[in-house]
């Protein structure tokens, strides 16, 4: 008997958590979501995480259950530079948004920074940002005291008093919190004291923060939590801490880290955070949910296990609620964001792409794939397969499909004049296929079934798919290999000094 664990699907076959009887399988987020943060406005859940270099930036998704979520859309027209770990808050009525930017070969700042974001319609236009001037942080967590000052917990864990509107900072930045130390002889990526988040409960404020470091080792990344009756200490531990861990790399959760604690539906709490998958780690860091229940002391514990069986679905019921949105485009308009970002972006990179009746023309940057900046999609499953079609418009141009983990890692089919030539590793295989001169566009598909890469070509309209001479294998393509936290993505890219059309993308989830 099969031992494949089985989810729900949705839009174009893609596998969803819902599973329809009243349970769910994480990821409730499939794909490259890391750092999420969850705010709760009413019986709605908003969320966001981090965009890095993705412009606009900022997504938005909402959820009525915290399984199911469908996007909202960007809040961020042009980002300050690589978006890190957000805070989502209310306070008073107002929403906010605490961003660290860090800079990029493309931004103005010499430094990473905080900035503040802010709106009284969380699904409207949002104003700012704002820069705090708080330099060299990351990791925002935005706190309110018992006497209604506001505050932001830094990586470290540091805290800066904010105004009372939060717009700017008023005194120095303290530290206030060294921690939970863990056994010395786990398996650890660094310590990494990182992502405070704040909550209160029952008179009690709680410090929910994140160490071990975020890729490394299988049992590393972790969720700790501290409690104090005061907002200025002192800090106690929980005893039994951490709260999250994968403890074995056999478990189906790797890295579990940064988690966000918010009640859920029917008073039942939860916790919200990023992991990556057992053998998917080219997925990136994927959102999970996994229920919590307080001890009679105060304390929360969560009640996943290893999260290698269902759980039950958040406010009861097996309502299947609106989730995801389709990564197949006409490319007749833009989608930017939520749908496609460009890789390593300059400042005014979606200029090289203009979207009309017959796609999307994009201009060549690069002399190929690595320094082309290539549009990409985040895949949410394992195993998928994804089309298009490209033409070499003018110039001297290359384009064509990838699957683009970062500039050093990516594998994909390149048309060329007289020649397609397919990339694996980050560099040029060894053979290529012949063309005729005159062939300037073609059909080109990827499929990936787990690890296992097959490319296909053919002349448009011209039948059956030809497989291209090459069968790659890409487990090895994830943070670990090449020290960069991002994922292996579906990719389009153009090279050279002209232009390429291409006419839709297709995406099925096999």
């Amino acid at each position: 008997m099969s031992t494949t664990p089985v989810w729900g699907h949705g839009i174009e076959n893609q596998r969803r958590a819902n599973l329809g009887d009243g349970t769910y399988r994480n990821p409730v987020m499939g794909g490259d979501y890391p750092d999420p943060t969850v705010l709760r406005v009413g019986e709605r859940y908003y969320m966001t995480f981090s965009s890095f270099e993705s412009s606009p930036a900022i997504v938005l998704f909402r959820s009525e259950n915290l399984v199911d979520w469908e996007p909202v859309g960007p809040a961020l027209k042009e980002p300050w530079g690589s978006v890190f770990a957000m805070d989502l808050v209310e306070h008073e009525g107002r929403f906010y948004l605490y961003i660290p930017f860090i800079p990029t070969s493309w931004s103005r700042l010499d430094a990473p920074t905080i900035a503040v974001m802010w709106t009284d319609d969380i699904e409207g236009d949002w104003q700012g940002p704002i820069d705090l001037g708080i330099r060299g942080y990351i990791d925002p967590g935005h706190a309110v005291g018992d006497d209604g000052e506001r505050y932001l917990f830094l990586n470290g864990v540091d805290r800066v008093r904010l105004s009372d509107d939060g717009l700017a900072t008023k005194g120095p930045i303290e530290h206030v919190y060294d921690g939970w130390h863990y056994p010395e002889d786990w398996v650890v990526e660094a310590y990494s004291l990182e992502g405070p988040k704040h909550v209160v409960r029952d008179s009690w404020h709680y410090l929910v923060s994140a160490v071990g470091g975020t890729a490394g080792p299988a049992t590393g990344h972790m969720v700790i939590v501290a409690r104090s009756r005061s907002i200025d200490g002192p800090w106690e531990n929980m005893p039994t801490n951490p709260l999250l861990r994968c403890t074995d790399a056999a478990q189906p959760w790797h890295s579990r880290g940064h988690g966000t604690l918010l009640e859920g539906p029917c008073g039942q709490w939860y916790v919200v955070y990023h992991a990556y998958e057992k053998d998917a780690q080219g997925l990136g860091r994927q959102i999970l949910v996994e229920p919590v229940d307080w001890s009679e002391g105060g304390w929360p514990v969560a009640r996943g296990g290893d999260l290698a069986e269902p759980l039950p679905l958040p406010g009861g019921g097996t309502a299947v609620r609106p989730h995801g949105f389709a990564l197949s485009d006409t490319l007749t308009e833009p989608s930017w964001g939520w749908r496609w970002t460009f890789d390593q972006p300059g400042a005014d990179e979606t200029e090289r792409a203009a979207f009309g009746p017959e796609g999307l023309l994009l201009a060549g940057k690069g002399e190929g794939p690595a320094s082309s900046s290539p549009m990409t999609l985040r895949a949410p499953d394992r195993s998928y397969r994804v089309e298009t079609s490209v033409e070499i418009v003018d110039g001297e141009t290359t384009a064509g499909l990838l699957l683009f983990f970062n500039h050093r890692l990516f594998l994909g089919l390149e048309l060329a004049a007289g020649r397609l030539q397919a990339w694996a590793g980050g560099t040029r295989t060894w053979g290529h296929e012949s063309l005729e001169e005159s062939v300037t566009a073609l059909e080109l598909a990827i499929t990936k079934r787990e690890s296992i890469v097959d490319m296909y070509y053919r002349l448009p309209g011209a039948g059956e798919w030809r497989h291209y001479p090459l069968t790659l294998e890409c487990s090895g393509y994830h943070a670990n290999t090449v020290n960069d936290l991002v994922s292996l993505r579906p990719a389009l890219f153009a090279a050279g000094d002209g232009h390429a059309r291409f006419s839709g993308v297709t995406y099925r989830a096999l």
